[in-house]
């Protein structure tokens, strides 16, 4: 799951503990979170927009299933959606707990000189969603590669 740093960053979350990762506005991104997620979960933290860009920690899904993003009903938040209403609900998010801010930030250069994680998502050209699912050992070389305390 990828955020901008000046927004949210894990440093945010590490201070936060929980926080709703509202604000997804594409489908796909949305149907990633929302369908394939579960309480459990762990989830690599990525900094995107940065300088450089990279994974910076890691959180787990807290919530036993999706809830509705609060801030489509919020007619002063940018991510207001005006179809939506308490019986139609246009988008739906996780809450996200706190589990570790890496050791080391891994550089966005730095996973594309690592051949072993050539097909991953984020790696591919045009991948630019919010939300991308991870191989299992895709997942395990990021943590090994961040120093990560608890995988």
């Amino acid at each position: 799951m990828k955020s901008e740093p000046e927004d949210y960053s894990i440093d945010d979350l590490k201070k936060e503990k929980k926080t709703l990762w509202s604000g997804i506005r594409n489908y796909q991104a949305r149907n990633f979170m929302t369908k394939e997620m579960k309480k459990g979960d762990m989830v690599i933290f990525y900094h995107s927009n940065a300088t450089p860009p990279g994974i910076a920690g890691l959180a787990t899904v807290t919530s036993d299933k999706a809830v509705a993003d609060p801030l489509q009903f919020d007619k002063k938040s940018k991510y207001f959606e005006p179809r939506a209403s308490k019986d139609k609900i246009v988008w739906e998010c996780v809450e996200l707990g706190f589990k570790e801010k890496f050791k080391t930030f891994v550089s966005l250069p730095e996973l594309k000189e690592e051949k072993s994680l050539s097909e991953m998502r984020l790696l591919q050209k045009g991948n630019r969603l919010s939300i991308l699912p991870l191989q299992k050992s895709e997942f395990t070389k990021l943590c090994k590669l961040a120093g990560s305390t608890i995988i």
